[in-house]
């Protein structure tokens, strides 16, 4: 066999801009980092929303009432039907970011979303910023550390971007 053989065969006849030609499995990205995430977020998330579940009308008050504050339109659901809401969102958050099945986008999608709101409810409560500065007050920590969320959120949609 000659040398213009073996090229031949390592090279394909006719690349189409049309039909791309994978990497071989050697350099393509791996997903495993996204399991740390997902495991860690989602079992978060899924436990947060199961117990929302079984929270009692004081605790749904409290929670209207500070969800309303930032979020106006939120006033306007009645404080047992937002909290089951909120805990439905939830379970379904964390189980679609613990099952494998579904695509990290759509999940990280969801978690960006929801980490969205978060932060925007950390932006808009009254005494949770410093004056004149995004950085928190001692009783903003909770809310502030949930841009982490957000932030896991778009490493998940942009990290499944890179796979195709």
């Amino acid at each position: 066999m000659t040398l213009r053989d073996r090229i031949a065969t390592l090279v394909p006849a006719r690349i189409s801009s049309a039909e791309p030609v994978p990497p071989p499995a050697r350099f393509r990205p791996s997903l495993t980092w996204q399991v740390p995430l997902r495991l860690a977020t989602g079992a978060y998330i899924l436990d947060s929303g199961l117990g929302r579940w079984s929270a009692d009308a004081e605790t749904a008050k409290q929670l209207h009432g500070f969800a309303s504050g930032a979020y106006p339109f939120v006033a306007t659901v009645e404080p047992t039907a937002f909290t089951k809401a909120l805990a439905v969102g939830e379970i379904l958050l964390g189980a679609s970011l613990l099952v494998p099945i579904v695509p990290a986008g759509v999940a990280g999608l969801g978690l960006l979303a929801f980490g969205a709101g978060l932060v925007g409810l950390y932006a808009r409560t009254p005494g949770m910023r410093r004056p004149g500065s995004p950085f928190p007050t001692q009783d903003g920590i909770p809310l502030a550390k949930d841009a982490w969320l957000a932030a896991i959120g778009a490493a998940l949609v942009l990290g499944d971007r890179a796979k195709r």
